[in-house]
């Protein structure tokens, strides 16, 4: 016999089998098995196969009309003890048996297997279809998702009020150990306990904390959890290399409790953040500058883009996007952090980050490639060229232009070229003239010079450029045939290709 294994965490709250019990509609009643008070479902899942393992995730309500039991076999037990051992080692939750059209009972000795091997057992009444116990499931995991994020939403408003109170750090900590109903910790740089709040652990989980904690300083990844004492430990580093760990102990873990520690985490990187370096206060002054007239220049130096001179001192702008879903506060400043700048903007579909780039070199000297930021998991990212504070909007649209591409052929990262090139040549004046003149016929149609130049820079592919512009192939065909027709033009020549992406580049506006 196979041994069990514990399921993948599916992405939706398990469901108590005890509330499907409680169904009015339903009618189930449980026959064998231990008390249903202590099984969850992930899902269900309908089968008549002999041996359903193959076909099962783990944590199923595995529903069955016994059409796989072969006829005569009666109160022989070694086709049920086959049978439940093996949903049992594939991680099934529990077994649903509905009486008729082929059984008028529950086999007794499938009833005796699953007491044997501690499956819960379920008989669906003949007026109780499969599919509608499926859907009962799927509307108490509704309910449980809903209830969770309403958890969650209020955890986070309650959050952000402490952190805004006169004494932040320990207020957060407090409402984080009452939500979580445990023990709340901020360690320091030397691993020493700092601030806590909540129910003191005994002296084993108080160890097994401060040793989490120790663990994410020295290790790559900023989350870890652990048990001891029957105590669920976790433990998040609150950002790159500033050695401030949030440990949190819990006597049990609700859906959602993950999400709410890291909010907590986010607000803490943060606060210990701005402790630490006293950058808060200037970031705060820099938009009050801005708001007030500044130039981006004046106010660059206060955003702690390195040391000199705001005109010498330059910047990326990325821009990136989750490769699956929307982004969120959280999410966001989790990237900020992972590419060394907490300047996080989120709109929409669309993350921006201004990561400090360094000085650009002294006239004479060996010119240093700055570290560019690098291409993070779960992320497509674009990235403009170092720039100083004055190009910040050309840079945006560079990041832009770039995400755009790597959307739209499927890399990680795409960076904006910065290397010299033969139309720098030109001087700008007379190449944005040239430009205009050259493309007038298209310059007052936002939409075709932006499909014309996404679709020259993904070298005439109609897929790859429907991608970057989010638009349907054929949109695209016809905006090129548009554009070759206004401009007069045979796109199909290489030349002309190559006149029109100069012009694309120096086109301002």
């Amino acid at each position: 016999m196979q041994e069990p294994y514990v399921p993948a965490a599916p992405p939706t709250p398990p469901v108590p089998l005890v509330a499907l019990l409680s169904r009015p509609d339903l009618g189930l009643r449980q026959i064998a098995g231990p008390p249903a008070a202590g099984v969850t479902i992930n899902w269900a899942h309908t089968s008549e196969m002999s041996d359903p393992y193959p076909y099962l995730l783990g944590g199923e309500l595995l529903l069955t009309a016994g059409v796989h039991i072969p006829r005569g076999t009666g109160s022989d037990t070694s086709y049920f003890d086959d049978y439940v051992a093996r949903v049992v080692a594939a991680g099934g939750a529990a077994l649903g048996f509905g009486v008729a059209p082929v059984h008028d009972t529950v086999p007794r000795a499938l009833v005796a297997a699953c007491e044997a091997y501690g499956l819960p057992l379920v008989e669906v009444p003949p007026r109780t279809t499969f599919s509608g116990v499926a859907r009962a499931v799927w509307q108490l995991m509704a309910q449980a998702r809903v209830a969770e994020l309403h958890r969650i939403t209020e955890a986070q408003q309650g959050l952000a009020a402490a952190a805004s109170r006169p004494d932040p750090v320990p207020s957060v900590l407090r409402r984080l150990a009452g939500r979580l109903e445990g023990r709340a910790v901020l360690y320091g740089p030397e691993g020493t306990e700092i601030a806590a709040a909540g129910r003191e652990p005994g002296g084993e989980v108080r160890r097994a904390l401060a040793e989490l904690a120790r663990f994410v300083t020295g290790h790559a990844s900023s989350t870890a959890t652990d048990t001891a004492a029957g105590t669920r430990l976790a433990a998040y580093a609150l950002g790159p290399g500033r050695g401030f760990v949030l440990g949190v102990a819990a006597p049990h873990r609700e859906s959602g409790d993950h999400a709410v520690a890291s909010i907590a985490a986010v607000l803490l990187s943060l606060l210990t953040g701005e402790h630490q370096s006293g950058t808060g206060a200037a970031r705060s002054s820099a938009l009050v500058r801005l708001l007030l007239g500044a130039r981006r220049e004046e106010v660059a130096p206060l955003l702690g883009g390195g040391e000199g001179d705001g005109d010498v001192t330059r910047w990326h702008v990325v821009h990136a996007r989750p490769n699956t879903g929307a982004p969120d506060a959280v999410s966001a400043s989790a990237l900020g952090a992972a590419l060394g700048s907490p300047l996080v903007d989120s709109a929409e579909d669309v993350v921006r980050v201004l990561v400090p780039a360094g000085p650009r070199p002294e006239a004479g000297a060996t010119p240093s490639k700055p570290a560019a930021p690098a291409a993070q998991p779960g992320w497509t990212i674009g990235v403009s060229s170092p720039v100083a504070p004055a190009e910040w909007p050309a840079a945006d649209a560079q990041a832009a232009r770039a995400l755009a591409r790597a959307r739209a052929t499927r890399a990680p990262l795409v960076r904006h070229a910065e290397r010299p090139a033969f139309a720098d040549l030109v001087p700008a004046g007379e190449a944005e003239a040239h430009a205009r003149a050259l493309l007038a016929p298209i310059g007052a149609v936002a939409s075709l010079t932006e499909t014309l130049r996404a679709w020259l820079s993904l070298h005439g592919s109609w897929d790859r450029t429907a991608v970057a512009l989010s638009v349907h192939r054929n949109t695209v065909r016809q905006r090129i045939a548009r554009c070759a027709a206004l401009l007069e033009a045979d796109l199909d020549d290489p030349d002309v290709r190559m006149e029109l992406w100069f012009a694309l580049r120096h086109l301002r506006g």
